[in-house]
């Protein structure tokens, strides 16, 4: 197998990495590359900060170890490589009468990294985190393969889901699918005019699929206004998907400047009927709606963007108000923020989930908004929250385990696993989770 020299980066783009990458096709070449030293694993790097990246070391590409290898009709257990992207297994089962119970915000995440991040999708709150669908995991260590499952390897499996990649290499996994009508959804859009009203909505919604999209730009009374999403999985004949764009060069600095993205926002507000509106659409796009437009991360110019994902306690819901107050008064969010309510379903001890509210918001990569993110993480803490490790460039060490208390856990699970740190990335080493506390 040869290993070739790549710069890369995760989907944010403002932070880079020279490694050399190996592609394999086989498991048995997977096998062989780890037979004298171990090597973290990457996907699609759909991660947006330093979880994909291994700066001076290597790192072992799963994108083309992307065969099903069985489907079980009768259980709905698919075994699919690691590579797999979730969106083709959506659309591959869906006509079919099966769906991934987890879809993460864009199809072209492999089922490695959603198992590596323990995802979440816009219905958390009803069927919990990816990683309490996988019933089984082939895990590479040392050139071998080892069987993992939640009840005969318990503490490799909770430290392998959401554990980034520091368990071993996930070659394959069998998930358990959730039976579903169809192909297509029936989604609803209504305007929300204020936080209150957001979060009451939120708590009371009662449809399998519910997202919430921000106005972080908006103040005052407005603060907190947006568009809730609400759909339903369904039978029907698709309509058109349309054609696929594509952001061909970087945009220049001015494309999100705060006059911009404020008319933005106030059209895609006014976008949706102050009665609301229902449609049916592909499935593909209420769950993925970004993936259509490719290279968008583009859109943020050559230095690339950071997005701060938290998650705080449902009685903490004021602390998030105070974030997203703070954002708007800064001027510095893009038009893409999002509200969601989380359940309390998680599979690993690092898993990012607890029952509370998750805001994700976009910034342009400014030194300003660095400065933002890091009074916002600090903020997170102080709430009883977390970070999203597959949303982070930023985070400091020093917050970690009070927003992770399985982290110590982990640890020793992972000095079991890897005792040489071999499998250390960027994100690893900066935020210092493999040194015990």
């Amino acid at each position: 197998m040869l290993w070739k020299k790549s710069k890369y980066s995760g989907w944010g783009r403002a932070l880079t990495a020279n490694a050399d990458l190996a592609r394999p096709e086989r498991l048995s070449a997977l096998k062989a590359l780890t037979n004298d030293a171990a090597q973290p694993a990457i996907g699609h790097c759909r991660s947006y900060g330093d979880a994909a990246l291994n700066d001076g070391g290597r790192a072992v590409d799963m994108t083309r170890l992307d065969r099903i290898i069985g489907f079980d009709a009768e259980t709905g257990i698919v075994n699919v490589q690691a590579g797999v992207q979730i969106g083709d297994l959506g659309t591959t089962f869906a006509p079919r009468g099966w769906i991934a119970p987890v879809m993460p915000g864009t199809g072209f995440a492999t089922v490695g990294g959603c198992i590596a991040n323990d995802v979440h999708g816009k219905n958390h709150h009803h069927v919990g985190s990816f990683g309490q669908h996988v019933t089984e995991m082939a895990l590479i260590q040392n050139g071998k393969v080892k069987t993992v499952t939640p009840d005969k390897t318990p503490d490799l499996f909770k430290a392998t889901i959401g554990g980034l990649g520091q368990t071993g290499i996930i070659a394959s996994a069998k998930i358990q699918l959730m039976p579903c009508k169809g192909d297509m959804m029936v989604l609803t859009e209504r305007r929300v005019d204020g936080w209150d009203e957001f979060l009451t909505l939120l708590d009371d919604a009662t449809s399998d699929y519910t997202v919430g999209w921000i106005d972080a730009t908006a103040k005052g009374e407005a603060l907190g206004r947006g568009i809730l999403e609400e759909g339903e999985i369904t039978s029907g004949v698709s309509p058109t998907n349309g054609k696929s764009k594509d952001v061909p060069f970087n945009a220049p600095h001015w494309a999100l400047s705060r006059p911009i993205v404020r008319l933005f926002n106030e059209l895609y507000f006014r976008r949706v009927p102050s009665s609301g509106r229902t449609s049916v659409k592909p499935i593909t796009a209420p769950f993925f709606p970004l993936d259509k437009v490719h290279n968008w991360n583009r859109l943020y110019g050559k230095r690339g963007f950071h997005q701060f994902q938290c998650v705080v306690p449902i009685d903490q819901a004021p602390a998030l108000r105070d974030m997203l107050e703070r954002i708007a008064m800064s001027g510095l969010a893009s038009p893409l923020a999002v509200l969601k309510r989380m359940g309390a379903g998680r599979a690993g001890y690092l898993s990012f989930p607890m029952e509370g509210y998750t805001l994700a918001v976009d910034f342009p990569n400014r030194p300003d908004a660095v400065a933002l993110i890091g009074r916002l993480e600090k903020m997170t803490a102080d709430a009883g929250g977390r970070i999203y490790f597959a949303k982070d460039a930023l985070c400091s060490s020093e917050r970690i385990a009070q927003m992770y208390p399985e982290l110590e856990k982990w640890q020793k699970a992972t000095a079991k696993a890897d005792p040489e740190n071999a499998l250390a990335t960027d994100l690893v080493r900066r935020l210092k989770l493999r040194t015990p506390t």
